[in-house]
């Protein structure tokens, strides 16, 4: 099922999360993207509030070749990168996979050389999604 708000999309998979996982690793690796962050938001919560909550993972993806276009063009962009890819155990066992649409999130900039940017990251991830 595809998933869709005003800052991101993304679909519900039907496998497991640790499945998921490995296939949205490999699939943002073969689109040219590496994590440069990774939060376990459930165990910080348990470490901080101690309370449970489902498995949810962001990892923050960049395609360096294109991060280094943006940051020739908008030197300040880096308060909007990278760019967020979710992770979370759905209620019914399935997992969904949420990325930040990067052409909502820096069409806040105001520059079309970044847009067309934006646009290119989109496509890239649009093809990770695809293949899960």
């Amino acid at each position: 099922m595809n998933l869709q708000t005003p800052y991101a999309f993304g679909k519900t998979v039907d496998s497991p999360f640790e499945i998921t996982e490995a296939r949205v690793r490999d699939e943002l690796l073969m689109q040219g993207f590496g994590i440069l962050s990774e939060i376990d938001v459930s165990h910080k919560f348990k470490e901080k509030l101690g309370k449970d909550f489902r498995k949810y993972l962001i990892l923050g993806a960049c395609n360096p070749a294109l991060a280094w276009e943006a940051f020739g063009q908008e030197i300040n962009i880096g308060t909007l990168l990278p760019c967020n890819v979710v992770l979370y155990d759905h209620d019914n066992g399935n997992t969904a996979v949420m990325i930040m649409d990067p052409v909502a999130a820096l069409s806040l900039i105001g520059n079309p050389a970044v847009s067309e940017l934006a646009m290119t990251v989109k496509q890239k991830m649009e093809l990770v999604l695809a293949a899960l």
